[in-house]
C-alpha cells in the first residue's frame, strides 16, 4: 500500500514505521493508520467431522480452511475462493458464527476474521497453501494453528443449541 504526502506526492513505498511518518523529499507529516487485515476462515462439517488443512507455511499447523480478503472482494466471497483453493470443495455458506478480533490471534500480525460455516460435498484435495486436509471429529481435535481452538469450541456451542449463526448474504464467486 502506498502512501503519498499532500504536499509534493512523494511516494512513501511500503515502509512500515510509527504512526507518524515523514515525506523524505518535503517533510510533510503523514498518518499511517494500522488497521487490522481482514480475514475468513470456514468451519466445513463433512460426515459428523471437521474439514481441518495442515498448513504448508508458517505458521504450521492444523488449521480451519481461510485467507486473507483480496481488495475488492467481498468476506463471502473470500470464503467460497478460499475453501475451494485450499479443499477443492464447493460450499454454500450457512451462517456466520462470529468475527475473532483478538490482536494475538495471528503471531504474523493483527488479523480480524469473520468464521462462517459451510456445507460440502465431495472429496477434499489439498491445494494452495495446503499440505494435507483431513476431517477430524469434533471430539478428537487436534492442536490447532491461531485461535481456531476457541471457534471450534463456539461451534460446539452452535452445535449444542448454545449459540445461533447469524445470517449471511449469499454472492456469487467471481474472478
Amino acid at each position: 500500500m502506498a502512501k503519498y504526502t499532500k504536499t509534493c506526492s512523494t511516494s512513501l513505498g511500503d515502509v512500515m514505521a510509527a504512526k507518524e511518518e515523514r515525506c523524505p523529499s518535503c517533510g510533510a507529516t503523514l498518518i499511517r493508520y494500522l488497521n487490522p487485515f481482514p480475514t475468513v476462515d470456514i468451519v466445513i462439517e463433512q460426515d459428523g467431522c471437521i474439514l481441518l488443512i495442515r498448513r504448508k507455511n508458517p505458521p504450521l499447523g492444523w488449521a480451519l480452511p481461510g485467507g486473507f480478503i483480496d481488495y475488492g472482494e467481498s468476506a463471502e466471497a473470500a470464503a467460497i475462493r478460499e475453501a475451494k483453493e485450499e479443499t477443492g470443495l464447493d460450499v454454500e455458506l450457512k451462517g456466520v458464527l462470529g468475527v475473532y478480533s483478538n490482536p494475538s490471534r495471528d503471531p504474523r500480525h493483527h488479523t480480524l476474521s469473520v468464521v462462517f460455516v459451510a456445507e460440502a460435498h465431495g472429496t477434499p484435495l489439498a491445494g494452495d497453501d495446503a499440505g494435507e486436509v483431513r476431517l477430524f471429529p469434533l471430539s478428537a481435535m487436534p492442536k490447532l494453528a491461531f485461535d481456531h481452538g476457541q471457534i471450534i469450541q463456539d461451534y460446539r456451542d452452535f452445535k449444542g443449541g448454545k449459540r445461533h449463526l447469524a445470517p449471511v448474504q449469499q454472492v456469487p464467486f467471481t474472478e
